[in-house]
């Protein structure tokens, strides 16, 4: 009962509508269907298809056809960049088609919008796109946040839905065995994951627990919040933070300091995960399954569906838990779902249809083309009920639901789309739900940097000096964790070459763009 209350009441403030309009009133040209010629690279399955089931009702809808001429399809993005090899190898064949998306498209069409490569859509949003005009209008700040240094917006993004992303998950089935509560300290924390260790809550007669374990390994440079340090300003690892206005990066912070030598000491204790920076993705698959994994801080909706394992594993029971209040009695969850990606799609400057293409990037933002983006086809992926879509129970049963709305074309970070968080409360279990409740009543999630845009001198500095900076700060981090060093005594050598190597620099042209980009 909880479930169905916590999922309707979530459904009822996101889910879309059914709009009552005439038959044919989505269509942008009339006649022969145009056709628009497009790249995209998404960032799961770089690939566009024609046949996608939504790519041919928007075709139906629309009367535009976009044609493949992707190039670089089998190529990944470069998230240190946040640039893609397949735009460069694009842009290098100088042939850029009418439309152009892709994840991590931001950077490169801030930096080659302004030269010509990508028109500007400011005035076609405002005379060609009222639902792109509404968004904007309602939503000031992702405007300025998605703009160029020369004030115009040159793609229209993924905009993700819904507050919530990762959370602490505790096996609480191992904290009753022990006799333990749910930690609410960083002290009860390291409490629980020490009894992990030694106290064999899996009952095998082996000291064989993982007390904490991450998918991800920035996602244990994520507990430094613990001491009051930071490990990121948005939901990009290692990003920069904004704090009273003011451009930081969270690795050169005294909390930062003593997150990393307590964060060593868990390692060195065992209470971290000894293969923390090479186990990857399958961690959690395997450390749960084997009834070997403690804790650890992961996303709500996939992470809550390991207490299937309660059907192999006797009692197995692994529940979120409220952020453990700091060093200095602060709880906060430094993960949120970012209000805006720098993913989406831009009109390349040979493009001959603005007008309509603009208008087209405006369908997926009306309430069908919002639909569609995110739930696929009506009939095939879900059914209409009460105003709302609702997955057909086959659909769910099929797999991973984002895994399946990809591979009909739904869900795409290629595509400028307003996401509906509709979409994944309903494959979202009772021990996620309740786990967004029990954050959402607490208050904790902190505001995020949306990012910046360089004018062409600091770009050209930003670029100079920081990807040298980040190697430095990650292979110190990591060795200081490893045992390699000690940051107490290294703090300040390490800080001296952050100088050195010119984070004063970045941080100061990084403080520029932010200054004449959110001034407003």
């Amino acid at each position: 009962m909880r479930k169905l209350t916590l999922t309707a009441a979530l459904l009822a403030g996101s889910a879309i509508t059914t709009p009552v309009f005439a038959d044919g009133h989505l269509k942008i040209v009339e006649g022969d269907p145009l056709e628009l010629t497009i790249q995209m690279n998404h960032a799961r399955y770089p690939v566009y298809k024609e046949d996608w089931p939504v790519e041919q009702q928007a075709r139906e809808w629309t009367n535009i056809h976009l044609k493949d001429v992707t190039v670089g399809a089998n190529m990944r993005t470069d998230e240190n960049t946040g640039k893609t090899e397949a735009l460069n190898l694009m842009l290098a064949g100088g042939n850029i088609p009418d439309i152009v998306g892709s994840s991590r498209i931001k950077d490169f069409v801030n930096q080659y919008g302004p030269e010509g490569a990508f028109l500007p859509l400011n005035d076609l949003i405002a005379e060609h796109a009222p639902n792109l005009q509404a968004y904007f209008a309602e939503r000031p700040e992702i405007a300025a946040a998605i703009s160029a240094a020369d004030g115009n917006m040159y793609y229209i993004p993924y905009l993700p839905d819904g507050k919530y992303g990762r959370a602490y998950w505790i096996r609480t089935d191992w904290l009753d065995a022990l006799g333990l509560e749910v930690p609410q300290t960083v002290e009860e924390f390291e409490a629980a994951l020490r009894a992990f260790k030694t106290q064999d809550p899996n009952g095998n007669g082996l000291a064989d627990e993982v007390p904490y374990f991450a998918r991800q390994w920035p996602e244990l440079i994520r507990l430094v919040t613990l001491w009051d340090g930071r490990s990121s300003g948005s939901d990009t690892y290692h990003d920069f933070y904004v704090d009273n206005g003011e451009l930081r990066h969270p690795y050169a912070g005294e909390g930062y300091r003593e997150g990393i030598k307590n964060l060593a000491r868990w390692y060195a204790d065992g209470l971290i995960d000894a293969e923390i920076f090479t186990r990857g993705s399958s961690a959690r698959d395997f450390l749960l399954s084997e009834n070997l994994g403690g804790a650890t801080h992961d996303w709500f909706a996939s992470t809550s569906g390991y207490n299937r394992l309660s059907s192999e594993i006797e009692g197995f029971e692994f529940k979120a838990m409220a952020p453990p209040a700091s060093v200095s009695g602060k709880r906060i969850e430094e993960h949120r779902r970012i209000p805006i990606k720098p993913d989406g799609w831009a009109i390349g400057y040979t493009n001959e249809h603005p007008v309509e293409t603009i208008k087209y990037f405006d369908f997926w933002f009306t309430e069908e083309g919002r639909r569609l983006a995110n739930f696929g086809v009506e009939g095939e992926q879900y059914e209409m009920v009460d105003g709302k879509a609702i997955f057909k129970q086959e659909f769910l049963d099929a797999g991973p639901v984002n895994r399946s709305l990809y591979q009909v074309g739904s869900q795409l970070q290629g595509r400028g789309y307003f996401q509906d968080y509709g979409y994944e409360i309903q494959w979202s279990n009772e021990f996620a739900l309740e786990g967004i409740a029990l954050y959402d009543e607490g208050d904790y999630l902190i505001d995020q940097f949306l990012g910046v845009a360089f004018d062409a001198e600091e770009q050209k500095v930003y670029d100079k000096y920081w990807g040298t900076i980040r190697d430095y700060m990650l292979e110190r981090q990591q060795g200081w964790i490893l045992g390699n060093g000690d940051v107490e005594a290294d703090w300040d050598a390490y800080m001296a070459q952050l100088e050195k190597l010119g984070l004063s620099d970045v941080l100061a042209v990084m403080q520029s763009a932010y200054n004449r980009q959110y001034s407003k």
